[in-house]
């Protein structure tokens, strides 16, 4: 009891937060304004209308799986995998009702054993739930580090009205003390209730969503856990230097943006607005991440502005349809872009492949869902981490 007590009192001044980030997301992608021609669409409904400028394709060959150990394999070293000893893998796209995805991923990073590793769900917000429990485990044992990864799917199908807010990808947050990137805040601010805006039955590989009332959901849900905050924290939009979104399409969190900043001074919009179209550049080039979409945003803010300085404060809003949502905010360090071990994602987004609006739809319907046994050609997929096939159900994972 004494070691709890005291390790309380020190969690008073330790930080604890983001310590590095990283991404994977396929080498293709299928350009928005010309899936909008082909779908008899006027391209700015895509462009402007919901912010999306190209779009993920994901290959059979990749899957939360192997798109997780991709995007981990990018941040962690020798000493990292020593220290680690727990990995959350948060996901809407599992690939088994029993056995985490986080095991699978232990296996392929070469992590040791004496770990625990799990899987948690609720919708887009799960990454965030990740990395509140990270925070906590570090707080109760500092020297160790926590991977939390948030990798998905977003499939609605082909030719519906949410086809145009698919994509994919993964992130990974390496949570320790003494964080490189963000020192993460105590408090926070959330939200839940039993609402179905979306929802994946079991047995169905695309989402179902009542898509207007679901971007509703989110800004009221934006306007209660920000006021929450607000009123728990004593803070006020002047201290954030940018707030960052969940963004399914990037739109909406253009109106998250103009909703916190209505009645606002001009120059705070301003300076607001100007982080909030850096922080959804990568967005607009991926899609949907779901999970990782928040994430991906904060990738995004930290390697596009030019205006951000250790001591400024970030906020963030999480939001999972069905639903759930929280508010918080962190404290960039003086070597937040070390964090991000170098990689050039700009690049990256930038070098990958264009594929026709056919190649993309074939594609879609190759995903293995519910195959026995299917062996699959990975020789075109440059990833490190590749799914080989299915023998038995069992998925074949390997490095190559």
């Amino acid at each position: 009891m004494y070691d709890i007590v005291k390790k309380t009192k020190e969690w008073k001044f330790m930080k604890i937060g983001i310590d590095k980030l990283g991404f994977f997301t396929p080498d293709l992608y299928v350009d928005m304004a010309e899936l909008a021609r082909t779908r008899h669409e006027d391209p700015n409904k895509y462009l402007i209308g919901i912010g999306q400028a190209k779009m993920a394709v994901i290959p059979p060959t990749q899957d939360v799986v192997t798109m997780a150990a991709n995007a981990a394999q990018r941040i962690l070293t020798v000493d990292d995998k020593e220290q680690l000893d727990l990995v959350i893998f948060a996901t809407e796209s599992g690939i088994d009702n029993s056995k985490a995805a986080a095991v699978y991923v232990a296996r392929l990073l070469g992590l040791k054993s004496n770990i625990r590793a799990f899987e948690v769900k609720q919708a887009c917000y799960g990454a965030t739930a990740g990395l509140q429990l990270a925070r906590d485990h570090v707080a109760l044992f500092p020297r160790s580090k926590v991977l939390v990864i948030g990798a998905d799917i977003a499939r609605y199908g082909l030719k519906t009205p949410g086809e145009p807010t698919q994509g994919g990808g993964a992130v990974a947050l390496l949570v320790s003390a003494d964080p490189q990137i963000l020192a993460l805040d105590k408090q926070s601010a959330y939200q839940t209730q039993d609402i179905m805006d979306f929802w994946r039955p079991l047995g169905q590989t695309e989402a179902m969503v009542d898509g207007k009332y679901s971007s509703n959901i989110y800004l009221e849900f934006l306007d209660h856990v920000w006021q929450d905050y607000q009123q728990k924290t004593g803070l006020k939009l002047e201290d954030l230097a940018a707030v960052l979104f969940h963004l399914p399409y990037t739109k909406l969190g253009l109106k998250g943006i103009r909703q916190l900043t209505t009645g606002a001074e001009p120059a705070l919009t301003l300076r607001l607005t100007k982080e909030f179209e850096h922080a959804r550049t990568f967005n607009r080039l991926v899609g949907n991440l779901y999970t990782g979409s928040l994430y991906l945003s904060l990738l995004s803010l930290l390697q596009q502005s030019e205006q951000l300085i250790a001591g400024d404060r970030l906020g963030l809003f999480s939001y999972g349809s069905g639903a759930e949502a929280e508010f918080y905010s962190g404290i960039l360090q003086p070597d937040f872009k070390a964090g991000l071990m170098g990689v050039d994602y700009s690049q990256l987004l930038a070098n990958r492949q264009q594929v026709s609006v056919d190649k993309y739809e074939h594609l879609f319907k190759q995903q293995l869902f519910h195959a026995a046994t299917e062996e699959l050609d990975y020789s075109n997929d440059p990833a490190r981490f590749v799914l080989a096939g299915v023998k038995e159900y069992q998925r074949q994972y390997l490095e190559h």
